[in-house]
This record gives structure tokens, sequence and C-alpha cells, in this order.
């Protein structure tokens, strides 16, 4: 057998974006996280230094998951998930009722979605929609 690294949750992920307001008022106000580190203004001297991280962007929290945006899209530039790297990103939820929640929520926000569908072969059901840039995002709830 081949050693293997021994990894463990991820840790955090960082998406691309074209709007960094635009997708900030999205992962905030939808999903629920919350701004744990901005980047400094540009005429901050402490700026240069920080960008070969934060790349003028943002970090999010959300219980133990950290998420970047990083805006350095063109503006029109779209997600799509037939090209190499990500497919989709699923948040879980606890239950059916969840979706069904977040189906209210995105409506009234108007975001299209899909409808919560049962994949019954992994035990689980889905809603599908989309991000500002048109990243594939999901949730995801045991059927019980």
């Amino acid at each position: 057998m081949t050693e293997q690294i021994p990894t463990g949750a991820i840790h955090h992920l960082r998406l691309t974006v074209t709007d960094l307001e635009r997708s900030r008022e999205f992962y905030t106000t939808l999903l629920g996280f919350s701004v744990a580190v901005e980047s400094p203004p540009a005429d901050d001297p402490a700026a240069a230094a920080t960008y070969a991280v934060l790349f003028g962007g943002i970090v999010m929290i959300r219980g133990d998951l950290l998420m970047g945006l990083r805006p350095v899209a063109p503006a029109g530039d779209r997600f799509d998930e037939d090209r190499v790297g990500l497919d989709h990103l699923s948040f879980s939820v606890a239950g059916r009722d969840d979706l069904e929640h977040a189906v209210a929520l995105l409506d009234a926000h108007d975001v299209p979605h899909g409808p919560i569908t049962g994949l019954d072969s992994f035990g689980i059901y889905v809603l599908s929609f989309r991000d500002p840039d048109n990243i594939a995002l999901e949730l995801t709830a045991p059927m019980n």
C-alpha cells in the first residue's frame, strides 16, 4: 500500500470573483458568513504586503469553514463548471425544512434555483443555485 498524506476536513477555500461587494453581500446575507479579515485600503502601507495573501479581498467565516473572496476576475467573466477546477460547492443543512426555508429566501432575493431533488442512492436532498458570478452552489440535507 502506498503511504498517504493524512488530510482532515477542508480548512478553507477561496473563490475568485468579479465584484467583491456584490459577492460579500450574497454570502453574508444568504449564507450567513461573516467577514473575519479585510484587505487594507490601497493607500494603507500594509496593503502591498497583504496583497499576496488576500489579493485585495476578504476572508469570511461560518462555523469551521473559512472562505476567501478574491476579486481579480475581469468584469463580465462567468464561472463555468465544465472547465478544469471547481464543479460546484455544496453546503450542508440539517434537514429538508432548511431547504424549504432556503427556497423562500432565494425567491425573496430573486436568486434563481432548481427544485429540491432527492438523490435516494446517496440518501440526500439537494437544492442547486448560483452565486452572482455563476458559481454553482448547492445545499445538501440528509433524507433521514
